[in-house]
């Protein structure tokens, strides 16, 4: 087929010939995606050592000794568990007694394979929501062939069956909550009107059991220009309370109080709509990014609720960023808070606890240098119980249960060592970017390479995603095993070191992230770490953007690229599925004050054919894609192609915003990826 508009699909735009591509199931355009698929199947596929390697990703994936993390539920630990024999994944339970165990007892509480072959449907999970504190009734959620978007079904955890004439709703980006065992708060798609352009909920309406679901009353709606509206309730014995969150854009929102009389206005929690506000029990607490009553951006603040609805604003400062460390998350158990922060990228753990003379606080041992921790779970509402992962890029993660107050948490889980990392060791480094900013960033590899060699560097810088240490069994087996060097980049546009290394690269300062990864990249040629011959990169989403312009903007420092459900058409994005809900972050092009730096820095339009050779790339998405239209990708890679780029594409037709739903489709991906990037890294004389 020609990669011309073709005959029949109407006129595209006058300054995009392949606008007809982002017609997602259309016949023209599924045709030319099975055209490329073929061509990067037998390009790859054939290669020596793929399917082995495949093999190896799959056993990786699979492999029993995983540690099966949970999320507590009354007395039982709930885990949904995927592997060769449950392709699609199965929702199971145990108890805590059970679970201290080698290998638990878990008690089946729904069989995706099983629903999805009754039901001829390719269902992928999406969570659940379960009620307290009895713990019987849950909303299961459930995506097709792993979209954003999916349906919902109530469920009785006693019986485990679905609950005939129970809660349904059709597919749509459905947010829900349970108030009781006969109502909801439900956000989804009520007709016209009652989407944001992102196609997201703007109407929050408590319904009732029994009753059609159009009928729901409506307690809120946002405005039309919103991203998205929300309601849930707080179930905490004594502080029974229902909110409204009205986001205005992805960095801008209002927590509402509703009050008990419906005629009532909603109560606004007076604080910054650029701050994150949350609360539990009594206690408010503030993480501003941007500075407020005398606190830095990054601080993270508590007060007394009623003290603060009635105009008080007191706070109690729990933290307080500097140039090197920075809050990356807390977590409530019931009388304490878990305060998670990063210095340099590696995590440090507090305990903070209220009292009557202020808040006291003990570090919380047990992280090594260079590793993250996370907290899993918590039951806020019941008890102090707290659940912790510990990890590194050559540490396999350990799975700790406490009580907090008490004396340190117990190893409960130890993941296997899926690769040898026997000669191998982590580094951490940092690049200087043109404007002086110290960028750091991870190098895993040979502890003694006599020269350079094969490395894949990572990178996202966006939304206020940190790049952080964690074990990869795949990235080992797949890479590092070979001989290869991993690196990952902490660049501007995430939160390494707290909002403003996010604010830094908003908007018109997004080129800082690209200017970073770029310096980065030039750092390990100057380490002898690599040479641009030997250097491939890789991102996906917002990273798959950072690809996108580096292939465009610096050609000359890389070898290999890849990306995956990549944003490229930055002219356009604001009109693909939810891509409205991204001109906080990047502008708006119809803003004549925002399109000049898009179209700087839009790769989809940098693309020319003159200048110094691109390097090899992959492009990845999937047809299923709700999120990240598969059109960026596809129209990239016939533009590349008009060129005579060197460009391979290959589209799943399901696996959504993360590229595949199961371990098949993960191991057949990372297996082109891996195969890809080593033979053009690695050639053969």
């Amino acid at each position: 087929m020609s990669e011309e508009t073709p005959a029949g699909s109407g006129s595209p735009c006058d300054h995009d010939p392949y606008l007809w591509l982002e017609d997602v199931d259309g016949e023209a355009a599924l045709s030319w995606v099975r055209e490329r698929n073929a061509e990067t199947v037998a390009a790859l596929t054939t290669a020596p050592g793929f399917k082995v390697l495949e093999r190896e990703v799959r056993e990786v994936l699979d492999d029993g000794g995983r540690i099966p993390y949970v999320v507590r539920r009354g007395r039982h630990l709930y885990n949904f568990w995927q592997d060769a024999d449950r392709l699609r994944g199965v929702w199971r339970r145990t108890t805590l007694e059970e679970y201290r165990t080698e290998r638990p007892a878990w008690e089946t509480v729904l069989d995706l394979d099983a629903l999805a072959e009754a039901e001829g449907e390719k269902w992928a999970w999406a969570g659940s929501a379960v009620l307290g504190p009895e713990h019987r009734h849950a909303l299961v959620m459930l995506s097709r062939d792993g979209a954003d978007a999916c349906v919902v079904r109530e469920f009785d955890l006693t019986t485990l069956e679905f609950v005939g004439g129970g809660f349904t709703v059709e597919e749509a980006k459905t947010r829900v909550d349970w108030i009781d065992a006969d109502h909801l708060w439900i956000g989804t798609d009520f007709g016209p009107g009652s989407m944001s352009p992102s196609g997201y909920p703007l109407q929050v309406r408590r319904w009732r059991r029994g009753t059609p679901l159009a009928e729901a009353e409506r307690v809120y709606e946002g405005r039309p220009d919103d991203l998205s509206a929300t309601g849930w309730h707080d179930d905490t014995p004594g502080f029974e309370r229902d909110f409204v969150s009205r986001q205005i854009d992805f960095w801008n929102q209002e927590l509402f109080l509703l009050p008990e009389d419906p005629a009532a206005p909603p109560e606004k929690i007076d604080v910054p709509d650029d701050a994150v506000a949350g609360i539990h029990r009594q206690w408010l607490v503030v993480q501003p990014r941007t500075p407020w009553l005398g606190h830095p951006a990054g601080s993270l603040l508590a007060f007394d609720l009623q003290a603060y609805r009635a105009g008080g604003r007191e706070a109690a400062v729990l933290f307080t960023p500097d140039e090197r460390t920075a809050l990356a998350g807390y977590s409530w158990t019931r009388n304490h808070l878990l305060l998670r922060t990063r210095a340099d990228v590696s995590s440090r753990l507090e305990l903070l606890t209220p009292g009557p003379d202020g808040w006291s606080r003990a570090p919380l041992d047990g992280v090594p240098p260079l590793s993250t921790a996370s907290v899993v779970c918590t039951d806020p509402d019941e008890s102090d119980e707290y659940f912790l992962d510990v990890t590194g890029y050559l540490q396999p993660s350990t799975l700790y249960r406490g009580e907090a107050g008490s004396a340190g948490g117990q190893a409960l889980k130890q993941a296997p060592a899926l690769f040898d990392t026997a000669g191998l060791r982590v580094r951490q480094y940092f690049a200087t970017s043109p404007d002086g900013t110290r960028v750091p960033y991870f190098v895993v590899g040979p502890e003694d390479r006599p020269g350079p060699g094969p490395t894949l560097l990572y990178g996202y810088g966006g939304f206020e995603i940190s790049m952080v240490p964690q074990y990869s069994a795949v990235t080992g087996r797949a890479w590092l095993a070979r001989g290869g060097t991993y690196v990952v980049a902490g660049i501007r546009g995430g939160r390494e070191y707290g909002p403003a290394w996010h604010q830094a690269a908003l908007g018109a300062h997004r080129v800082r992230a690209f200017e970073d990864f770029a310096a980065v990249a030039r750092d390990l040629t100057a380490r002898g770490i690599t040479t641009p011959a030997q250097l491939g990169i890789e991102g996906g989403s917002n990273g798959g953007l950072l690809m996108g312009a580096m292939l465009t903007r610096d050609p000359e420092l890389f070898g290999a690229v890849v990306a995956h459900v990549p944003l490229l058409d930055m002219l356009r994005f604001h009109k693909l599925l939810a891509g409205a809900s991204w001109t906080a972050e990047y502008g708006n092009p119809d803003d004549p004050a925002d399109r000049p730096h898009l179209e700087r820095i839009s790769p989809y339009h940098r693309i020319r054919a003159d200048g110094p050779p691109y390097p090899p790339l992959l492009l990845l998405t999937s047809t299923r894609d709700d999120r990240v239209h598969p059109g960026h990708a596809r129209k990239a890679a016939a533009r590349l192609r008009e060129l005579g780029h060197p460009v391979l594409f290959h589209e799943h037709i399901g696996g959504g915003h993360a590229g595949a739903t199961d371990h098949q489709q993960t191991a057949f991906n990372e297996a082109l990826v891996h195969t890809f990037l080593w033979e053009r890294l690695t050639p053969r004389t």
